[in-house]
């Protein structure tokens, strides 16, 4: 019984952790991390503020670990279950750049939502993102050049910042219309460029 109540204990509080982290996750995207506070964290995630420093020391600690596993989950959940090679990048291309990729941003892409304050955040925030960047820019070379994904490794990150920044844009955004066919032409882009690549 004893060991049962151990066990329960720990599953209890790796799961109230993930919870925090996924509720981190989602309310960063929204709101950004200067705009997202301990205690609005805590409340969506319907626990008490004293709750928080039994798992993290620091709101710099769940925000990187929170970048970590949005890289994470954006790379289980979208580019790993894309096909192989070409078809699965164009898949990619065209889910990033969906109109319901680019309103629901707090369900969305940590890349386009966050990329600036990353770029001003502690080195652990950043190292978290980096780590997280290069697992999908790894997965774009392997499917852009499957026998040297070394050698495509740099327009893989090409393509990841076109991704990113076509969607900020697009998000940035009040006419709804321009927002839409930038979307389009960003699909138009981006195949192009994977067309060029298997050409070379």
């Amino acid at each position: 019984m004893e060991e049962h109540n151990v066990r329960y204990k720990k599953e209890h509080k790796r799961e109230t952790r993930q919870r925090i982290i996924t509720t981190a996750g989602r309310r960063l995207k929204l709101n950004g991390i200067d705009g997202s506070g301990v205690a609005t964290i805590m409340k969506d995630a319907g626990l008490t503020n004293g709750t928080f420093y039994a798992y993290f020391s620091s709101k710099d600690q769940l925000v990187a670990t929170a970048v970590a596993d949005q890289m994470r989950a954006q790379h289980a959940n979208i580019v790993a279950q894309a096909a192989p090679g070409r078809v699965g990048l164009e898949q990619i291309v065209r889910w990033y750049f969906s109109t319901e990729q680019r309103d629901t941003i707090e369900d969305g892409c940590p890349n386009a939502a966050l990329l600036d304050e990353i770029a001003r955040s502690t080195d652990p925030t950043r190292q978290a993102y980096t780590d997280g960047a290069l697992v999908l820019i790894d997965d774009f070379a392997a499917r852009l050049a499957p026998h040297d994904p070394l050698s495509a490794r740099l327009q893989a990150l090409g393509l990841l910042g076109m991704l990113a920044g076509t969607l900020q844009l697009s998000r940035a955004l009040t006419d709804r219309q321009l927002a839409d066919q930038l979307l389009e032409q960003g699909i138009r882009n981006a195949l192009a460029l994977l067309d060029a690549e298997q050409r070379n």
